[in-house]
């Protein structure tokens, strides 16, 4: 068997110092690898080591689309945080922050996962004690690993190389110096790797109590489903700003013509995607209840509808979960910390995650419509004051005084966000006619009192709170630690709606599917609402419109969800959205008409440059092929 050396040394130190330490926690000799994949138990291992490379998107300093955009905001002593440090524009070449191409500041080795995986698949089919079903599943899981962690890093970088199999030993120097391929030739090679592997998945996995988060065929064809509409979207599709990026040796790297049967792949990718978990009993989430929540009204269901969609675990909603990350820490971090009096002083929650006023302003008004739109609303005084009634009562704490802004929403609102006099369900108290409020107001129980450990925009993001956890004691947070969401049905259902309407324009089918993620969240369908309610009525008749209410839609449906931050790029919107300033209400003040003024905290910017991820500039120096990211 040969030796095998690592194709990261290539892209990093090429056979240096940091080339031996890699080699040092790999195989690096035939007995080395031959002893791994002796029997089953110890290639199950192996298995397992692949999968431990998926990026923890649940870790609250991973996940670039978590702080790294416009949804979230953080104190002034997190500056620290790596993915906020992208969304305050701090990105550099000389060390960048989530460095998934080297594995370095708060980052996983994503080519090292690949070079593992391509050592998993060369010496799987020799181990003794396994069929050959058993050993073919194995690898159709990990080739959608490598498959997976070649689209992530795609998504960061664009064109990337293609580490279809590690180098042998006897490779030469110049062969280690890989270049980067042609975006469209990557994304070729993702999902005909997807492809290849997706006919020995399973449906399911066979044992619930020790399987789930592996990888399924309803996973795979989910995120070829993802990935292709990502080919087909602006920045990959006929984008022009690319126009001479190119390779040392001349290869263009971005195809500048426009093709429409992007669009075409991508929705017949989605439908049958959604067909096989249609198949399979995959559903929208709806809130059931338990014993404990028997007697909630209506109001407050479909508001745990929103909040449940993630954190009910293994909902049927949930195609894919990353049980290697959980979010115990980031629900300890984005909970507030003051639900009643006798919270004073708990170490657990902090609260310390504010959403920003976009995020806001995204939700629709109760009558399904942007509130800018909304005949109803009264958009021009929304930062006036009003005291709620009785009701108001399932939404904001009956005789409080706060922002018009926070009434007559859609009851997404209140599943994804907290905030001052808004009611908080559960966290021990579930007769949700006696429910937690929050009052977080300066000098209130909880407000603020030191730079962190409070939103500093005033809002929070309930929709990640499990409503089950409860505070027991001052140094006690008890929560339900669910797995990250990966993908999930409703995502599906948008990107179906969004590829139908860039293939041929206002279509019943993709209002259709619009229609059914409104009913989940109990609004009127997209024709009904608009009609109704919206100074635009006929918006939904033209491309153009259809294409704005299924992006508005979309950043609703997803929020806190990190996907924001990706559809903004592939879009190309994100110069508009990400050059505006960020904003929350004045948590300095006492009083209602001193808070609820709308203070800007930060200006956010936004270039060319920042589509994608510099490489590290000593990589481009060892390696003479690389060519780095226009702009950095």
């Amino acid at each position: 068997m040969k030796i095998f050396k690592s194709i990261i040394c290539g892209l990093v130190m090429c056979l240096t110092v940091s080339c031996q330490k890699y080699l040092d926690i790999v195989p690096d000799n035939v007995a080395t690898v031959e002893y791994a994949f002796r029997m089953r138990v110890t290639a199950e291992k192996y298995l397992f080591t692949c999968y431990s490379f998926l990026p923890k998107m649940g870790d609250m300093y991973q996940n670039p689309g978590m702080f790294g955009g416009d949804e979230l905001w953080l104190s002034a002593d997190k500056t620290w945080w790596s993915n906020w440090v992208v969304a305050l524009g701090n990105q550099n070449v000389n060390n960048p922050v989530l460095d998934y191409w080297n594995g370095a500041n708060a980052a996983t080795a994503l080519w090292m996962g690949i070079s593992q995986c391509n050592i998993f698949l060369e010496n799987i089919q020799q181990v003794p004690d396994m069929d050959d079903r058993e050993k073919a599943q194995w690898a159709a899981e990990v080739k959608f690993l490598k498959a997976y962690y070649h689209f992530f890093l795609l998504r960061m970088y664009g064109p990337i190389p293609i580490i279809d199999k590690n180098l042998p030993i006897s490779a030469s120097g110049e062969e280690v110096r890989i270049s980067r391929k042609p975006i469209d030739e990557v994304f070729d090679y993702i999902v005909n790797l997807i492809d290849e592997l997706a006919p020995d998945l399973p449906n399911a996995v066979r044992d619930e109590n020790s399987e789930l988060g592996r990888i399924t065929k309803p996973i795979a064809l989910g995120m070829k489903a993802k990935i292709l509409v990502y080919a087909a979207s602006p920045l990959f599709n006929g984008n022009a700003d690319y126009e001479g990026f190119a390779n040392s040796d001349g290869t263009p790297l971005f195809n500048t013509v426009y093709s429409a049967q992007k669009w075409e792949k991508a929705a017949a990718a989605c439908k049958e995607a959604i067909d096989l978990c249609h198949s399979l009993g995959y559903d929208l989430f709806d809130f059931e209840g338990s014993q404990q929540t028997r007697n909630i009204s209506e109001e407050t269901r479909l508001h745990l509808n929103a909040r449940g969609t993630l954190t009910e675990r293994w909902n049927p909603e949930i195609i894919w979960a990353n049980t290697g990350s959980t979010t115990r820490e980031l629900q300890v971090w984005a909970a507030p910390r003051v639900l009643e009096a006798s919270h004073i002083g708990n170490q657990e929650p902090n609260g310390s995650i504010g959403v920003t006023m976009k995020v806001v302003n995204l939700f629709y008004s109760k009558n399904g419509v942007p509130i800018d739109e909304d005949t109803e609303f009264g958009y021009v005084e929304r930062f006036a004051l009003r005291t709620s009634t009785a009701e108001d009562k399932y939404r904001i704490k009956e005789g409080y005084t706060t922002s018009r802004l926070n009434f007559d929403r859609e009851p997404r609102f209140y599943g994804t966000l907290g905030f001052d006099g808004g009611v908080w369900y559960g966290q021990g108290r579930f007769d949700d006619e006696d429910p937690y409020y929050l009052q977080i107001k300066k000098e209130q129980i909880g407000g603020k009192v030191q730079v962190g450990w409070h939103s500093v925009t005033g809002y929070y993001a309930k929709k990640w709170i499990n409503y089950t956890n409860t505070s027991v004691n001052t140094g006690t947070y008890t929560t339900v630690n669910w797995p990250w969401v990966m993908l999930r049905l409703g995502d599906l259902y948008l990107l179906y709606a969004e590829a139908l309407n860039e293939l041929n324009g206002s279509n019943d089918e993709s209002i259709r599917f619009l229609d059914l993620i409104r009913a989940k969240a109990g609004l009127e369908g997209v024709v009904e609402s608009w009609t109704a309610h919206s100074r635009n009525p006929n918006k939904y008749t033209t491309a153009e419109g259809l294409q704005e209410i299924i992006r508005h839609e979309r950043g609703i449906e997803l929020a806190l969800e990190g996907e924001r931050f990706w559809d903004l790029r592939r879009w190309k919107t994100a110069p508009e959205e990400l050059n505006q300033p960020i904003s929350g209400w004045d948590v300095d003040q006492v009083t209602a008409e001193a808070y609820y003024r709308e203070r800007v905290l930060y200006n956010q910017t936004f270039a060319l440059k920042d589509y994608f991820w510099p490489i590290r500039e000593n990589d481009l120096i060892v390696n003479k092929n690389l060519v780095q990211n226009p702009g950095w």
